[in-house]
């Protein structure tokens, strides 16, 4: 999902019609406040992007920017600045704290989708990352021990030698782990680790 925020209507009607065009759903924000109430309780999994004017008359883009810093959704929901007043001082220091990109108005429209489907592969691969985090959090001490052990090749006779343990409790870890990472094999949940 694209978030425009932009006080300005024709801005976010046109870039909603550019998203439309590259089939990315989008949602506007007449204002950074209403942007703001439902940063954290509508982003997806499926990797959403903001595109985020600097200048508006309720808060700025950058205040704006420095709460989703401070939320920590900033790895999940990557922000590009779109403004008509910015500056090279301006731009470089959005970059370095952390904005995905900075366009001056008026945009090339291509380049600027261009990098919101970047933005949006990020975000994806983000929240993924952040999904195979929770399920390992899930696990056990004991079950992070053997997954080690899965990960390393080892069989599960040599998993219950080096830990001391029965192979049969050796398996029951085992099938605990693939559920929690909601994997079938060793195979792929190697490949989910990697």
């Amino acid at each position: 999902m694209l978030h425009i925020v932009d006080d300005e209507e024709v801005i976010r009607d046109a870039l909603a019609f550019l998203a439309q065009s590259r089939a990315i759903p989008a949602r506007c924000h007449a204002s950074a406040q209403a942007f703001l109430n439902q940063a954290g309780s509508h982003f997806d999994q499926h990797g959403d992007c903001v595109v985020l004017d600097v200048r508006m008359p309720d808060i700025n883009g950058v205040a704006v920017f420095d709460q989703l810093a401070g939320r920590g959704l900033t790895a999940r929901l990557p922000v590009i600045f779109l403004t008509g007043h910015g500056d090279v001082p301006m731009a470089v220091d959005a970059l370095k704290r952390g904005a995905f990109d900075f366009f001056e108005k008026p945009f090339n429209d291509n380049l600027l989708m261009d990098r919101v489907e970047q933005a949006m592969a990020v975000a994806r691969e983000a929240g993924a990352a952040a999904l195979v985090q929770a399920r390992l959090a899930t696990l056990s001490a004991r079950e992070r021990e053997v997954l080690d052990l899965i990960l390393a090749g080892k069989m599960n006779k040599v998993v219950a030698d080096q830990l001391g343990i029965s192979m049969r409790t050796v398996e029951v870890h085992r099938a605990h782990i693939f559920d929690k990472m909601q994997v079938k094999t060793a195979v792929e949940l190697a490949g989910l680790l990697k």
